[in-house]
This record gives structure tokens, sequence and C-alpha cells, in this order.
């Protein structure tokens, strides 16, 4: 992994760029189709942040971030959460530090707005992802989402450095 490492908003002039970003055809069963993810960002305007992720000017994945949702769905709003909606590392740039990366950036954007942890959700079958959210210190929560499995990773805030007395 590089140090140019970014994310970008989807813009029309990248938005070709993000729905080329396709994984692995052996996981295409595993997380939906970039295009897919934009049309629920449209449709979910307040809460969906999609984000394509760059090193240097090249695309390497796209991720989708959930912020401030009603995760229960039951309008109590008692289970309000945020977390990572869609994870999509393309093909060719996985296992190069790209997904930690995504993941670091979401937990940096949720602590940036108070939030104290980070939900994900992933497909629950032997080749899905649950081993890579395991090693970066999700836990399982024993719930499901739409037949998925939940995990969550509990943030700590930054703190603010302390000031440095002049000498």
């Amino acid at each position: 992994m590089t140090t140019t490492l970014r994310l970008e908003k989807i813009t029309p002039e990248n938005f070709e760029a993000a729905t080329g970003v396709k994984v692995r055809p052996d996981q295409e069963h595993l997380v939906a189709p970039v295009v897919k993810s934009l049309a629920e960002a449209y449709v979910h305007q307040d809460t969906a942040w999609p984000r394509l992720i760059l090193d240097g000017d090249r695309v390497v994945g796209f991720l989708m971030a959930f912020l401030d949702i009603d995760f229960a769905g039951d309008g109590t709003g008692k289970d309000i959460r945020s977390g990572l909606w869609r994870l999509n590392i393309a093909a060719g740039e996985q296992g190069r530090g790209y997904g930690r990366f995504a993941v670091e950036s979401v937990a940096a954007e949720i602590r940036r707005r108070g939030g104290t942890r980070l939900t994900a959700t992933w497909e629950p079958a032997e080749d899905g992802p649950e081993r890579f959210y395991l090693g970066l210190g999700f836990r399982l929560t024993g719930e499901t989402s739409g037949g998925e499995t939940v995990g969550e990773l509990e943030l700590e805030l930054e703190l603010e450095p302390e000031p440095v007395p002049a000498p």
C-alpha cells in the first residue's frame, strides 16, 4: 500500500470509473455491483456515503457507508448506527491493504461525526469476507440483517492533541 490513498466523492466525471470497479468473478455473489450501490445511494441520499478509493490517480475500489440510520427499521430511533454498507475492491487490486484503508476511512468519518462504533454486514459464506472483518477487530453481534452477518467495531474517539507549552 502506498501513501497516496484517498477517497473521492462520486461525480459525473468519475461515474464511469466507479461503475467499472469489478470484484473477482468468484466474489460476485458476495457483494452488489457498484451500479446497484449508486442507485441505492441516490434513493438514500440522506444516509448513504459512497466514495471511490484511489491510489494516486488509479481507481482501486469503491465503498459505501451508511450514516446515522435506524438500523432496526422500526421507526423508534432507538438503534441508530453508522457503518460500512458496501466494499468492492477491484479484482486486480486485492491483498494490498485497500480494504483496511476503506474500513479505517469509514471509521474516521464516523468518529468525526461523534460515533463510537462501526457496523458492517457481510454474506455468511465460507468464501466470504468474515475472516477479513474479524482480523480488523470486528466482533460478531449475533444479529443478522437482510440475511447477512452483522459485526461491530468499537471506535475510540480521537482526542485532540495536548497543546505543547511554548519554551
